[in-house]
């Protein structure tokens, strides 16, 4: 999608970090935005910051009632959407797998590889039908590589690297972009609120306390344009993700190989 000005966009988990800077950025290029969180508060907080030029729409990326709704509120105002931001995420306490309450993993999957689907099944038949849009989905580091006691968090986003990878190949012949975010370390609301946009590798990183999430919007907004299949935010995990895919190839030396059909 070359052109960004003048096209409809919908960013959820827009009401603080990167969710709230990817909005400003789409701003930025001329497109008419859609900023959609569950924090009432949070989110006329947001919308007063981004101007008149921006539409609040309270919404539970759970609820697949709400998501129709927030499509018809969105299209009323500007039209079809065009570019959709699935960044709705959730926190959970440091803690190992075995001590997790099915309760906390249950929410982490609803919020973040369900709720990214529910965006994709409201809004990705009518880019495709349309023949144009894009779509990016925000996993994490660890969505790339698993970190011990952020297991349930890790399993999320793993699936949403999953989901983004198949989309991308079934949108592709149908003029639809799509890419996966993959954040390190942003200044965010990450561990003080569990119910809002967060993008943690780890906190215990040595990149600091985190970038600067307009450096993120702005990223994303040029993935947009150039139809990225991934957006990466920090170099210094290069190297962490290689060592995994080297593991990863090495397994195959010692497996078997089988004829056609087996």
């Amino acid at each position: 999608m070359e052109t960004i000005e003048g096209r409809t966009a919908f960013v959820t988990g827009a009401a603080s970090g990167i969710g709230l800077a990817v909005a400003a950025s789409l701003l930025g290029a001329g497109a008419r935005v859609v900023v959609a969180d569950r924090d009432r508060d949070a989110l006329k907080r947001a919308a007063d910051h981004l101007g008149a030029t921006a539409l609040a729409v309270h919404l539970d990326v759970t609820d697949r009632d709400g998501w129709h709704d927030a499509k018809r509120t969105a299209e009323e105002a500007f039209g079809p959407v065009d570019i959709l931001v699935n960044n709705a995420g959730i926190a959970h306490d440091l803690v190992e797998l075995a001590d997790l309450s099915p309760e906390v993993f249950d929410r982490q999957m609803a919020v973040m590889p369900t709720g990214t689907f529910n965006g994709v099944h409201t809004f990705a038949g009518g880019m495709r039908d349309r023949g144009a849009g894009h779509i990016v989905n925000t996993a994490s580091m660890l969505g790339l590589v698993a970190n011990a006691r952020f297991g349930a968090y890790s399993a999320a986003k793993f699936a949403v690297v999953g989901l983004t990878e198949a989309l991308r190949a079934e949108m592709e012949p149908h003029g639809v972009g799509v890419s996966l975010l993959c954040p390190g370390l942003v200044r965010t609301n990450f561990g003080k609120n569990g119910d809002r946009g967060m993008s943690s590798a780890d906190k215990t990183s040595s990149v600091g306390a985190g970038i600067d999430p307009a450096l993120v919007g702005a990223q994303v907004r040029d993935a947009i344009r150039e139809n990225r299949p991934y957006v990466m935010t920090h170099a210094e995990f290069g190297p962490t993700v290689a060592r995994r895919s080297a593991r990863l190839q090495s397994a195959f030396a010692t497996a078997p190989h089988h004829g056609p059909g087996n």
